[in-house]
């Protein structure tokens, strides 16, 4: 039967205008397509017959439709139009993982989906389709490590966790490293019930299972024991206690009226971007701080403590560096981007949520704004190879 032109364009119009007539053209456009290829594949390949139909879900025009994609015998035929489809599925499964990383929940990225693609999911469904994301982001939070950082920062954030069928505030332990070429990554994201030195050991042992041979700085708070923890795991490390935790500490000592002076003592004590003061000194300047008002604030006394020389540990390292090094800052924010995304989800089922989050958040930032090196931090390596010279020498 042979059909002009024009019959055939008022054909498909008629076709387009009936009920889901968009979708049908598209269907029986898609098909013909496949199944040309599919005569085509057979001409190049011969003895390669056809082998009937099998079917396969797609979307237009925000409903769902069913392709009849073509088999040969020898299955070695695959349309080219599928290779699409499976890109626009992998897209699909991005954007989903995307809108549940930034803190929607099920329900909201659900609404999203419809919304674009006009195709409504269950909060099980949206589970079920970020199953590969969650394999992914298992898979690269017990990746194989580099052998050497310059320094790790280690944290931990308490969150409202649910187990046994009861909530309570969990542990999330992170460690953060900086790589030989200046640029951040996230070594690891684990969950303890509480926080500890016993258990910061055994994290930090954990990294050397993963390939972590050597350490230069390890940066932490000052939790009890940490300091025997780092020495057991990384003994040629050096060790920074943060400095915004130990100012924090001892201005809670003083009434509110004198905070501001003593901020600015304590300003002069741990001086920053300087080589004019050594740790030693520094140290010393706090013990004769802790002397000038422990009369008045006994609680000072525990202040000068020889372990708390590890405060100063940054003021061996070159200026340009001591900002980045004397806190924990980096991991604070971190922890922070972390909360305002839980927060944004409300309550989670279970600590595997709350990990796949946090680590989903940690990937993100690891590709985007700690993928750029910070070249200071190079000068870390150029001091070491300049003191193993001297002690050669």
């Amino acid at each position: 039967m042979n059909f002009t032109q024009e019959q055939i364009s008022d054909l498909l119009l008629n076709v387009a205008n009936s009920e889901n007539g968009s979708n049908l053209l598209m269907q029986l456009t898609l098909n013909a397509f496949m199944k040309s290829e599919r005569h085509l594949h057979q001409q190049e390949n011969e003895g390669d017959y056809c082998n009937g139909y099998r079917e396969r879900k797609a979307r237009g025009f925000g409903k769902e439709m069913i392709l009849k994609v073509p088999r040969t015998r020898n299955g070695t035929f695959y349309p080219v139009l599928l290779n699409v489809l499976r890109n626009e599925d992998e897209e699909r499964r991005k954007l989903i993982f995307s809108l549940y990383r930034r803190g929607l929940t099920t329900e909201q990225v659900s609404d999203v989906y419809e919304e674009i693609y006009g195709k409504e999911y269950s909060k099980q469904q949206i589970s079920y389709l970020m199953k590969d994301s969650r394999e992914e982001v298992d898979i690269w939070l017990k990746r194989k490590l580099e052998s050497h950082y310059l320094v790790l920062y280690i944290d931990a954030t308490f969150v409202h966790t649910r187990r046994d069928k009861s909530v309570s505030k969990e542990g999330y332990y992170t460690i953060l490293g900086i790589k030989e070429d200046g640029s951040r990554e996230v070594l690891s994201i684990v969950n303890h019930p509480t926080e500890g030195a016993t258990l910061w050991q055994m994290e930090l042992e954990s990294l050397k299972e993963r390939g972590v041979q050597s350490v230069g700085l390890i940066a932490s708070d000052g939790l009890t024991s940490i300091e025997n923890a780092i020495a057991e795991s990384f003994p040629n490390a050096s060790h920074q206690l943060c400095v915004v935790h130990i100012k924090r500490n001892i201005l809670a000592v003083f009434p509110r009226t004198k905070r501001l002076e003593i901020g600015k003592e304590l300003l002069e004590i741990f001086a920053i971007e300087t080589k004019s003061i050594t740790a030693v000194e520094a140290f010393k300047n706090l013990c004769s701080f802790v002397e000038k008002y422990q009369k008045s604030y006994s609680s000072l006394k525990s202040f000068s403590n020889e372990r708390n020389i590890a405060y100063f540990t940054y003021l061996n390292y070159p200026p340009s560096i001591q900002r980045m090094i004397y806190t924990t800052n980096w991991i604070e924010r971190l922890n922070r981007d972390y909360k305002r995304v839980l927060k944004m989800r409300g309550a989670m089922p279970s600590p595997e949520s709350i990990l796949f989050l946090m680590g989903s958040v940690a990937m993100e930032k690891e590709y985007k704004s700690y993928s750029y090196p910070v070249t200071a931090f190079r000068e870390i390596e150029e001091l070491k190879k300049k003191q193993t010279i001297e002690v050669a020498v």
